[in-house]
């Protein structure tokens, strides 16, 4: 079954950074991968579900005009809408997909960490979410951990294989190292484009 918001409710009544997200190297440069992959130098309008306390929410921020950041947990949205309250551009709500879905549409999806929390039937309605939310042409970012979490109702390296062969998104971005694994997807149609074609080199 997929993890309830309980399950994260008590983990932050515990540690206020759970994951060591805020502190150390490792996801100071996972969250540089993150923005370095991402194909266009700026997005109309971005959805991050599951952004925690908003630390890779304020370096979106800065490629976006419109950012909506969504989490379930109280703790994580308080600390996410207080580190990006001087972004007016930058929307925090307590909401989780696919028990609710985002308003209007986006040309950038980041999910980061998150779907190994759900269940087949959830992962399935995620992304069918994710799909009718994204423009066609948009990106999807993708980044999970891809070490052994037997918690989770899926590892994160099956997350990723189960995107890969979804017909609505094409590939353009892959990058894996021993501990994550990193994708952009492209929402076809149309055909998806290189950064170089986008920018006009050939």
């Amino acid at each position: 079954m997929s993890l309830p918001a309980e399950h994260f409710d008590d983990i932050y009544a515990r540690e206020d950074d759970p994951w060591g997200i805020e502190h150390g190297w490792y996801e100071e440069r996972k969250r540089a991968c993150v923005l370095a992959a991402l194909p266009r130098e700026r997005y109309a309008r971005a959805f991050e579900p599951g952004c925690a306390g908003g630390a890779l929410s304020a370096g979106l921020a800065g490629r976006c005009d419109a950012l909506v950041c969504w989490d379930p947990v109280t703790r994580a949205v308080e600390a996410a809408r207080a580190r990006l309250a001087e972004q007016g551009h930058v929307r925090v709500e307590q909401a989780a997909v696919p028990a609710r879905t985002p308003d209007g549409t986006f040309d950038l999806v980041v999910v980061s960490e998150l779907v190994y929390y759900l269940d087949a039937d959830d992962r399935e309605a995620f992304w069918r979410v994710v799909e009718d939310a994204l423009r066609p042409g948009g990106h999807l970012l993708a980044v999970h951990w891809l070490r052994e979490a037997p918690e989770y109702p899926v590892e994160g390296a099956a997350v990723h294989d189960e995107l890969a062969s979804r017909s609505a998104f094409a590939r353009t971005v892959r990058h894996e190292e021993a501990d994550f694994r990193l994708e952009v997807y492209t929402r076809v149609p149309p055909a998806p484009r290189s950064v170089a074609e986008e920018t006009g080199l050939r």
